[in-house]
């Protein structure tokens, strides 16, 4: 998980709820401050997303509330399992000719497919809701469980960019990848999500 809107919608985006096979998937809301201000607040999350400050206080996550708020192009949700908080994935949508798609667990949650699972989610959301042709990516060149997700999910791999990592104070290499619609409409059947009005 970064002018114009980058795709319009091909109605008009309401808030929702995303459901897959163990997860469900919820704008998040103040009341959800503290539990990703504890999921976030580590360092190894920190280090593969860009915009993760470490130490992450609950400050932190009222700020990120407060921006969702005031930012339409930014569209995030809580992912849940059995109505815990287990990450957040969403889509950065302010570059028309680049949606980015990003997401992050918590460390105790890794390794359960739950990335894949939230992943496809926001996939489907943003084909079905928006007449975007592609959806861009990212993961660090070492963090190859990302990359993994990715390529479940269809991404092609598309070369290799330096970009700042807020919590490293630096910029390093990162992966970054392409869905084009042609190829999400051909693997949609992935495990259908499915999305209720909140």
């Amino acid at each position: 998980m970064l002018q114009e809107f980058s795709s319009p919608p091909l109605h008009e985006a309401s808030p929702c709820v995303l459901e897959t096979e163990r997860l469900s998937l919820r704008r998040p809301t103040l009341a959800d401050v503290k539990a990703i201000a504890r999921l976030a607040n580590d360092r190894r999350i920190a280090e593969n997303t860009r915009r993760l400050p470490h130490p992450y206080l609950q400050e932190h996550a009222v700020d990120f509330m407060r921006y969702l708020a005031a930012e339409p192009r930014e569209i995030a949700f809580l992912i849940e399992h059995n109505f815990v908080a287990v990450g957040v994935a969403g889509l950065a949508l302010h570059e028309a000719d680049r949606p980015e798609l990003g997401y992050w667990l918590g460390v105790e949650h890794w390794g359960q497919g739950f990335g894949t699972e939230a992943a496809r989610a926001v996939i489907d959301y943003y084909f079905e809701e928006f007449d975007g042709e592609h959806l861009l990516a990212g993961a660090r060149v070492a963090n190859p469980a990302s990359r993994s997700v990715l390529e479940k999910c269809g991404f092609q791999w598309t070369g290799v960019e330096l970009h700042r990592i807020e919590s490293l104070g630096s910029s390093t290499p990162v992966d970054r990848f392409r869905l084009s619609r042609g190829v999400w409409s051909s693997l949609k059947h992935w495990g259908r999500s499915v999305r209720r009005e909140s």
